[in-house]
């Protein structure tokens, strides 16, 4: 057994690449990642922000703020996903009318 602790999340392979990045607070930003370290700071080219819906803050509306090059602390970061290869579906567990 090493002494080397194994990250659960492989961010090297996902440098040079499209990620979405969720904060605290219910910012979410998406960017090419171009850097990290062991704190999870990321280091994120042509960023964009998705604004918050003024009504409900943890709501993402579809108007956006351009960032350019930004570092996202470690400490602020919840979530980690890459942009290609995903879709946003419908919450199966939010009521509807019929239900």
């Amino acid at each position: 057994m090493s002494g080397r602790k194994e990250t659960v999340l492989d961010l090297a392979r996902f440098v040079d690449k499209g990620v979405q990045v969720k904060l605290t607070g219910g910012r979410q930003v998406t960017g090419t990642l171009k850097g990290y370290d062991q704190l999870l700071n990321l280091v994120l080219d042509e960023a964009v922000e998705f604004l918050r819906d003024p009504d409900d803050l943890m709501k993402t509306t579809d108007q956006t703020r351009r960032l350019g090059l930004i570092v996202c602390r470690g400490t602020a970061v919840m979530l980690v996903s890459p942009t290609d290869g995903t879709e946003e579906i419908a919450n199966p567990f939010t009521k509807t009318d019929g239900s």
